[in-house]
Parts: structure tokens; C-alpha cells; sequence
């Protein structure tokens, strides 16, 4: 799969509607800890089959920061049936992240 890139036009689409899981980082290209958590996304992303990955750049869609009350990041959130069940915020290893998507 290739990690989906939400926007305010297909947010409601691509995570709230979705069968599975998502995992959504809230970011911004000025990040430095944003940038260091993206192979960590790309490497879950590429083993994903129960899952999907979504990035939000919150610079260009502000309004889904204000949504989700997004005050620090990188921030992320797992998504199941369009509720926010799982947030972390700040870098997140890999296995951290694995097992939260995996207890659900």
C-alpha cells in the first residue's frame, strides 16, 4: 500500500469510512521530529495488510488540526470505525506503534 496523504477534501473517505484501522500522523514539513518519524511510517506502511497509514500536513489543513485539537507534533492517532481510539504524540518507535495497532 502507499501511505495515503488525508486532506480536508478526503479525510472523511479515506479514514473515518475505512474498514480498517488507520493510522494518522498530524505533521508539518518545518517538523524536524516529523521528519524523523516518516521511514518509521513508510516501514509500517510497507508490512501493512490489517492497516493503513495516513499522513495530514497540518499547515494545509488547519482545519482538521483544530478538529482533532492538535497542539504538538508529530501526532498520532489510530483511527477504528471513525473514532480516535489510540494517540501518541512526539517520535513513536515502530513496535510501540505495531502494538497498538495490533491490539485492536
Amino acid at each position: 500500500m502507499a501511505i495515503i496523504h488525508a486532506t480536508s477534501d478526503n479525510f472523511e473517505k479515506e479514514v473515518l469510512q475505512s474498514k480498517q484501522p488507520v493510522l494518522v500522523d498530524f505533521w508539518a514539513v518545518w517538523c524536524g521530529p516529523c521528519q524523523m518519524m516518516a521511514p518509521v511510517l513508510e516501514d509500517l506502511d510497507a508490512g501493512a495488510s490489517d492497516f493503513k497509514v495516513a499522513k495530514v500536513n497540518v499547515d494545509e489543513n488547519m482545519d482538521l488540526a483544530a478538529a482533532y485539537q492538535i497542539s504538538s507534533i508529530p501526532a498520532l492517532m489510530i483511527f477504528k470505525d471513525g473514532q480516535v481510539v489510540k494517540q501518541f504524540v512526539g517520535v513513536t518507535d515502530k513496535q510501540r506503534l505495531l502494538d497498538a495497532l495490533h491490539s485492536l
